[in-house]
């Protein structure tokens, strides 16, 4: 995810001490980049374009975030609530982590998906020093979050942008493909990004997505758009089920 200062354009940097996080009983099997162990990075994986610059974490942490980018108005949206096992794709600083695992509470479970380590790393630290035990982290790769099976929603939160690279289609619709594997039949998709132009938090203007390149990947990919608005004052949210007939794995 990124979030530029459109006045002087600089990022800042949010980082603290590694700490990964004990298993957590009775939750459902997970693969091996989920369980406890130091996060490993993909040689052989293309890596998404526009990637955020780890080291550029601090904007993401606004002390006005909560109001912008809304994230109860999100969670609401895809019905995500106590006991829930929920994934966020592109988690960047843990922002939306922290949120999350508050609403599914100590019965559910959050998946905290990047493809860089140094996020991974930082995600484990935050929520160690939140107290949250109900977070695993894992590394992605552009094509595959790497989830287990069973979620009942995943979320895209600012982070769209950066996964869509317009030269190369399949990426993204590889990656929706195995987002789509990883849910419950019927499960949901949530995509929250910038609306198209410029003003506000975000990325340029020239490297924000259209709301409807995003349907038409998802629908792709095997899902269903089912609600569509607005998270004023910056952002849309696109809200999409899983249809029965969700395309297989594909790497």
């Amino acid at each position: 995810m990124r979030i530029r200062n459109q006045s002087s354009g600089a990022f800042a940097v949010v980082l603290t001490t590694t700490l990964f996080l004990p298993a957590l009983p009775a939750v459902p099997a997970l693969p091996a980049l989920f369980a406890a162990q130091a996060p490993r990075s993909s040689q052989s994986a293309p890596k998404r374009p526009r990637l955020f610059p780890p080291q550029d974490l601090g904007l993401l942490e606004a002390p006005d975030r909560d109001e912008w980018n809304n994230p109860d108005q999100i969670m609401d949206a895809l019905g995500i609530a106590d006991g829930a096992a929920v994934a966020d794709l592109g988690a960047g600083s843990g922002w939306l982590e922290i949120r999350l695992a508050r609403r599914v509470g100590p019965n559910g479970l959050v998946y905290a998906e990047d493809i860089q380590p140094q996020m991974i790393e930082a995600i484990s630290r935050r929520m160690q020093h939140e107290g949250l035990s109900n977070v695993r982290t894992g590394m992605g790769t552009a094509t595959d979050p790497r989830l287990p099976t069973g979620l009942d929603a995943a979320l895209i939160v600012n982070a769209y942008h950066e996964m869509d690279d317009p030269a190369r289609p399949d990426l993204i619709l590889t990656f929706l493909r195995n987002v789509a594997r990883s849910l419950k039949s019927q499960g949901r998709l949530g995509v929250a990004d910038f609306l198209p132009g410029g003003g506000g938090p975000g990325p340029a203007a020239e490297d924000r997505v259209n709301p409807e390149t995003v349907i038409r990947a998802a629908e792709n990919a095997g899902f269903k758009l089912q609600t569509r608005e607005v998270v004023p004052p910056f952002e849309f949210l696109l809200v999409f089920t899983k249809l029965p007939t969700a395309a297989r794995p594909t790497r």
